[in-house]
């Protein structure tokens, strides 16, 4: 964790030096790399980037003290079809890639055991990718239209977004039970270094999504609730 925050004069290189796990950000942003010594604040405006809104999604998974004030989250308004845009990229990058290569792991580990654990792993795996596609699904198919239709100034009808606030689930949970199954219960002898390699796939997935879910409580839906509320003033 870092003990600043990150500013648009500073160099892409430099932030990415700082903590190289906002690597993973770039292509949700659409950045590439090749930056040479350019800042933030020059990467952003050549890939038509809020550098607000970079800045505040670097900020919250480098420094676990920093969240966004209330006048932070405002001055992102103008920008909420690019906070949506970099959700749905992450959702890609679950998916596609993430838990892609987790499933490809198991599955070498499964081999080389018994049955009775071979079931256990895909169990396990399968319920979890199943939550975390229902998850996305209900946000691609009802909450982003729905914020993307008020963004172009269709007025909100039964649906508002306290729906999903109280019924966001935090789908990482029964990566818990996967990571204890690996590391407790499958016999020592079953390929040590790929069982190692896998859970840290599994941790740093389980981090990353704790962070994708902090944004959404923390940023969109406040964000949603700001713009409802001019809606109901009108």
């Amino acid at each position: 964790m870092n003990s600043h925050l990150f500013s648009a004069d500073m160099k892409l290189a430099d932030v990415i030096h700082a903590d190289y796990s906002l690597l993973l950000l770039l292509h949700r942003f659409g950045i590439n790399l090749g930056f040479g010594d350019k800042t933030v604040r020059e990467c952003c405006e050549a890939n038509h980037v809020s550098c607000t809104l970079f800045l505040m999604i670097c900020n919250v998974y480098s420094n676990e003290q920093y969240l966004p004030t209330e006048k932070e989250i405002e001055g992102i308004g103008a920008n909420v079809d690019q906070l949506i845009a970099y959700l749905k990229n992450s959702h890609s990058y679950y998916l596609e890639n993430r838990m892609l290569s987790i499933q490809e792991q198991l599955k070498e580990i499964s081999e080389g055991c018994e049955q009775q654990h071979q079931q256990i792993l895909n169990l396990f795996f399968n319920e979890y990718k199943n939550e975390v596609i229902r998850h996305f699904d209900y946000e691609e198919v009802t909450v982003f239209p729905y914020i993307s239709n008020m963004v172009k100034g269709a007025r909100p009808g039964d649906y508002e977004i306290g729906v999903f606030r109280e019924n966001h689930s935090n789908i990482d949970d029964k990566l818990n039970d996967l990571k204890n199954i690996i590391m407790k219960y499958l016999p020592g002898d079953t390929l040590s270094d790929m069982r190692i390699r896998v859970l840290f796939g599994i941790f740093a997935l389980e981090e990353d999504l704790s962070k994708h879910s902090l944004i959404e409580d923390k940023i969109l839906i406040p964000l949603v609730m700001k713009l409802e509320q001019r809606y109901a003033k009108q």
